[in-house]
């Protein structure tokens, strides 16, 4: 059965896997937005990363973590994928470029993305090609970059095929609380409409703004829009 949701976007234990700047920014996200579970930095031979004391490998970490912000290169993500999957984690964010968005440059991304949802079982993937997401509600920040975003009681849940879009937008200052800000990439597994459906279940979040290149599964889209007008919750 595949994991829900709300394991990865939620999580109480978040894995970071790689060690180089984007991977601490992580970290470092996580201790600003105060983040109250364990963060568990993997790396082979780093002893710390962002102030952090790291794991030699994957196999070695205390549990399985609800989520996982996998920042390495595209040959090293697929087996970091299967390695989470098979410790039974919840969910991972794919950071790497290189898979389908790359095939018109290079020719070679064809093979890379099914080998990847192949890795990942039943967990699930945001991405690969994105930024992750934040949860200001709970203060989870699988995030490589700076932010604007404030941890909130309740807000709109914003979700966006580009990461540059999506960190311009936590910098917004027109007083609208945000509750989740999710990237969603080349949505090699999970698509926009399934993502937004999960976080319109969320009490907390009071409306839904998408910025979309392409609908995608037109069918779970319109379930998603139909269940939004349920619990009157606007999408824009």
């Amino acid at each position: 059965m595949v994991q829900p949701l709300s394991r990865l976007l939620r999580p109480r234990s978040i894995a970071v896997i790689g060690g180089g700047a984007w991977c601490a920014n992580v970290i470092e996200q996580c201790r600003k937005i105060g983040f109250a579970g364990p963060v568990w930095p993997v790396h082979p031979t780093k002893a710390e990363i962002a102030g952090v004391g790291t794991f030699p490998s994957i196999e070695a970490l205390p549990d399985a973590p609800d989520a996982a912000f996998i920042g390495v290169n595209r040959h090293v993500t697929i087996e970091a994928m299967r390695l989470l999957s098979q410790l039974g984690a919840g969910g991972a964010v794919c950071f790497a470029s290189g898979f389908r968005e790359s095939v018109s440059e290079t020719g070679d991304g064809h093979e890379f993305e099914p080998a990847l949802v192949e890795a990942a079982g039943e967990m699930r993937i945001l991405g690969p090609n994105c930024y992750g997401f934040l949860n200001l509600l709970d203060g989870a920040a699988l995030w490589p970059d700076q932010h604007g975003g404030l941890r909130a009681d309740r807000g709109v849940a914003v979700v966006t095929q580009s990461s540059n879009l999506a960190l311009n937008l936590t910098m917004q200052m027109r007083g609208l609380p945000l509750a989740y800000v999710v990237t969603v990439g080349n949505q090699a597994q999970t698509g926009m409409a399934e993502i937004a459906g999960a976080l319109l279940e969320d009490d907390r979040v009071t409306a839904l703004g998408l910025h979309m290149e392409g609908v995608g599964d037109l069918a779970r889209f319109e379930a998603m829009a139909t269940r939004a007008s349920d619990l009157g919750k606007p999408v824009v």
